[in-house]
This record gives structure tokens, sequence and C-alpha cells, in this order.
């Protein structure tokens, strides 16, 4: 129900955007800006006073993901000057399962990591207030698609 409310406030038009080279789906509520440079990329919006955003990057190989996911998790917290959360769990339409993927709940912002093969994701939401019912929306509308 929460969910559905989310996606009725008239400030968050959400969208299913997928940007190019991520292998990745996602629901933005605002069109975001995408940036790319090698096998890193970022796309970004705000919305409502919430800042999204999905960036991604290939590890040089599978076996470096889970340790990419936590080192990423870890940077973002000293980033904000926040201890680590406990991880909460995160599922992912095409994820691959890993120990290291998961959600976590930060002072004024919401965060999601999580790899598919070699290469690893971070899902962020920012915003003054939290918002369970809009970052909810945002992960539950996250999928990786296979390589072609």
């Amino acid at each position: 129900m929460l969910s559905l409310l989310a996606a009725c406030q008239p400030a968050l038009n959400w969208r299913e955007v997928r940007p190019a080279g991520s292998r990745a789906v996602a629901l933005f509520p605002c069109k975001p800006d995408i940036e790319q440079r090698g096998g890193m990329g970022l796309a970004s919006c705000e919305a409502a006073g919430h800042r999204f955003a999905l960036s991604w990057a290939d590890t040089p190989d599978a076996s470096q993901a889970g340790a990419a996911l936590t080192a990423m998790a870890k940077a973002l917290t000293t980033k904000l000057g926040q201890p680590l959360p406990p991880v909460q769990a995160l599922q992912v339409s095409g994820m691959t399962p890993l120990p290291e993927a998961g959600q976590y709940r930060l002072a004024g912002a919401r965060l999601a990591v999580f790899a598919h093969g070699g290469r690893v994701y971070q899902a962020l939401m920012t915003a003054p207030k939290d918002d369970a019912a809009v970052w909810e929306n945002f992960v539950a509308g996250l999928r990786v698609e296979p390589a072609r």
C-alpha cells in the first residue's frame, strides 16, 4: 500500500530507465542524467527533495565483486561520517547471490549494493527525511538483465 501511495505523489513521475551499457533496469521518479566512462557509469536525478542514483562499475574479475560491494558501502558511510549499520536483505532480479549484497539505512540516505558477475551496482537515495515507501519503490524497480 505504501508503495502505491509513493507512486502516486505528483512530484514523483516514475519511469523505467535502461542506462546504456549498464545491463540494469531501474525505476526512477525523474528523468536521470547519465554519465559513462570506461567500465563505469552513473544515472542520477532529483525529485521532491530526494536524490536518486544508480552507479555501476566492472571489477577486474568476478571473484572481487563481494569485496567491492563491501568497499562501496564503507566508502559511503565514511564520506557521510557514519558507522556502517547492519546489512539488511536485498533481492534484485538477476543479481548474483553474494553475502556482501544488501541494503543499509543511514541518516539521510538509503543504500543498496549488489552485483551481477563482475559488475557491481550501487543504488542510493538521499533525502532530508527518510521515506521508506519511496525507497521501497526505487529498489523494487531494480533488475539486472543477462548479457546478450
